[in-house]
C-alpha cells in the first residue's frame, strides 16, 4: 500500500482516482479505513506547489515523511515540537505543524474523556456488560481488547481484529505493544461466537496461554478472556483456565 502512496505522491490529490483521495475516501468509506498518512494529509489540506519550498511534494508525501520522522508512532509524533517539525520536514510550515499538533491533542483528549466514562472492572460480568452491545448481536467474529490501570479502571477499550464466521486473528505482539504504550497493568481480551456455542476452541486456549505467558514476562497480567454470545458468556478466569 505504501508503494501506491509514494507513486501517488508525484501527483496532486485532484489527479488521483476518486477512491484514492483521502477526503473522498473518508466520506465514502469512513475515517477508520484511512491510513495515518491519509488522515494527516487531510489536516494538511494541500501540499507545497511548484512555487513552494519543496516543489512536487503533496500533502500525502509530506505526511509520509512526517510519520517516518516519528518512526510511525503517533504518540511520538505528538511530542515533537512545532519548530522541530518545520526544521526537519521541508514543506511543512508553522501553520501545518500547529494544525497537526492540535489534531493529535484533540485525539488524546477524546481518549482521556472516554476512559473516564468507562466503568471499573470488578468481575467478569462487568466485562460482559461493557461488551455485550458491541459483540452479542454480530454474525461475524470480532476480538476486543480492554486495558486497565492498577485500580482496575478501564483506560482503553477497542476492537483489534475482525473476521468471518470462522474466527479472527489475535496478534499477541500488537496487544502487548498497545498495553506498553499506555502503561496498562491489566489486560482483558474478548471475542464473540456467532454460533452461540460458548465452549472455547483449542485456538482460544492456545492464544490465551501465549498471551498470559507474554504478559507475565512484561510484568503485566492477563486478567481474563471472555467468549460472548447474545445472552451468555464464558470466562477463562472464572473457569480456572488462567
Amino acid at each position: 500500500m505504501l508503494s501506491r502512496f509514494f507513486m501517488s505522491e508525484k501527483r496532486t490529490i485532484k489527479e488521483w482516482s476518486e477512491n484514492d483521495r483521502p477526503r473522498e475516501k473518508l466520506l465514502t468509506q469512513g475515517p477508520e479505513n484511512l491510513s495515518d498518512a491519509e488522515l494527516i494529509a487531510i489536516l494538511f489540506r494541500v501540499g507545497v506547489g511548484a512555487s513552494g519550498e519543496n516543489p512536487g511534494h503533496t500533502a500525502l508525501g509530506l505526511a509520509i515523511r512526517l510519520l517516518d520522522l516519528a518512526q510511525n508512532d503517533l504518540n511520538r509524533l505528538a511530542k515533537i515540537p512545532v519548530k522541530e517539525i518545520t526544521r526537519q520536514i521541508k514543506g511543512i510550515g508553522e501553520a501545518k505543524a500547529i494544525t497537526l499538533i492540535a489534531g493529535l491533542e484533540l485525539g488524546r483528549r477524546r481518549l482521556s474523556r472516554e476512559a473516564a466514562e468507562l466503568p471499573t472492572i470488578r468481575e467478569s460480568k462487568d466485562i460482559y456488560l461493557v461488551l455485550k452491545s458491541e459483540l452479542g448481536h454480530l454474525e461475524h467474529e470480532e476480538s476486543w481488547l480492554i486495558l486497565l490501570n492498577r485500580a482496575n479502571r478501564i483506560i482503553y477499550s477497542s476492537r483489534f481484529s475482525m473476521g468471518g464466521i470462522a474466527g479472527t486473528v489475535v496478534d499477541v505482539r500488537r496487544i502487548l505493544r498497545k498495553a506498553l504504550e499506555i502503561s496498562a497493568s491489566g489486560i482483558i481480551i474478548a471475542h464473540n461466537h456467532p454460533s452461540g456455542n460458548l465452549s472455547p476452541s483449542s485456538q482460544d486456549k492456545t492464544i490465551t496461554q501465549k498471551l498470559n505467558e507474554a504478559a507475565t514476562i512484561m510484568e503485566m497480567k492477563l486478567l481474563d478472556h471472555l467468549i460472548i454470545t447474545h445472552q451468555k458468556y464464558f470466562s477463562f478466569a472464572d473457569e480456572g483456565l488462567l
